[in-house]
């Protein structure tokens, strides 16, 4: 097998594994490239059936095109589509572009806090209804405590801290010194009652290997991705607010390849767009600890 086999292999091994352990499981879908990769994955591994739910948390600042992409695909592959959002913050205006917050508090609300109520189901959430086509708003519902995420190591410092299955206590607070040990393939599953665990399936495939993927399995991807004539693209999709394009004229997945093996993207990180890891030094792996994706 290629690296690509190899890789592909691993994730879909991971997944199977997190279905057999954990019995409240989710899968969160941000519309990027790196969870769209990894559901591309998920319904490999079940034979085109998702058999968990897929959340979105929307922050009601995501560009418009991100959620006409999520419920095209969410009707289309007949996915069990959940959303959350933080309709409190949202209506008190508590958010960064309405001034009343710094970027990193608006995350932790819209995001981190968003996130832990809507996987408790102590806050509503919005269930895709196949036969209308409309999201039906719901109280209540099952916790999840298994949650599969499209986290890679590369991407980002703290990140890089995850494990494979990586355990949160019944907050979802995340201790970065008591991570289980992951030696040669070999996985821990079982965790005490009330442990909230993490799934990466994607913990050690590269911004590289993703776009490799990409290309190799033929996944549509959002075309924010791609630049649409102005000579500027998305490389790590957000809140619009707080994530700037890159200038590049790459308008393909080849061209995006070409300029992340040996171009201009080559030794720079992925994020450098993303506005609110530029905040604080340590911001990110702070939101992480509370909950963050």
């Amino acid at each position: 097998m290629d690296q690509l086999e190899t890789i592909e292999s691993q994730s879909i091994f991971i997944l199977r594994e997190a279905y057999r352990s954990f019995k409240s499981l989710v899968m969160l879908w941000s519309i990027g490239k790196d969870s769209t990769v990894l559901l591309w994955l998920a319904r490999k591994a079940f034979f085109g059936h998702v058999p968990f739910p897929l959340m979105h948390i929307d922050t009601s600042y995501k560009v418009p095109d991100m959620i006409a992409y999520r419920d095209r695909f969410a009707r289309e592959w007949k996915l069990n589509m959940i959303v959350g959002r933080n309709e409190k913050a949202l209506a008190a205006n508590d958010t960064f572009p309405d001034g009343r917050a710094t970027r990193l508090e608006c995350c932790a609300s819209l995001k981190s806090e968003a996130l832990k109520h809507t996987l408790s189901g102590e806050w509503p959430r919005w269930v895709l209804n196949h036969e209308t086509g409309r999201y039906v708003r719901q109280t209540g519902g099952e916790a999840f405590t298994g949650v599969i995420v499209g986290a890679r190591a590369d991407e980002e410092g703290s990140r890089s801290k995850e494990r494979y299955f990586s355990p949160r206590d019944e907050h979802s607070d995340w201790d970065v010194g008591d991570q289980p040990p992951e030696l040669w393939n070999q996985f821990k599953t079982d965790f005490a009652p009330g442990t909230h665990v993490r799934i990466h399936p994607l913990l050690d495939w590269t911004e590289l290997n993703i776009w490799e993927y990409i290309d190799r399995e033929g996944i549509p991807i959002i075309d924010l991705y791609f630049d649409r004539g102005d000579g500027t693209r998305y490389r790590s999709l957000g809140c619009f607010p707080c994530t700037s394009p890159v200038q590049s004229t790459a308008a393909n997945v080849p061209e995006i390849i070409e300029e992340l093996r040996g171009g201009k993207f080559a030794n720079i990180a992925e994020r450098s767009g993303r506005e609110q890891d530029k905040e604080d030094g340590n911001g990110l792996e702070a939101l992480r600890r509370e909950g963050y994706m």
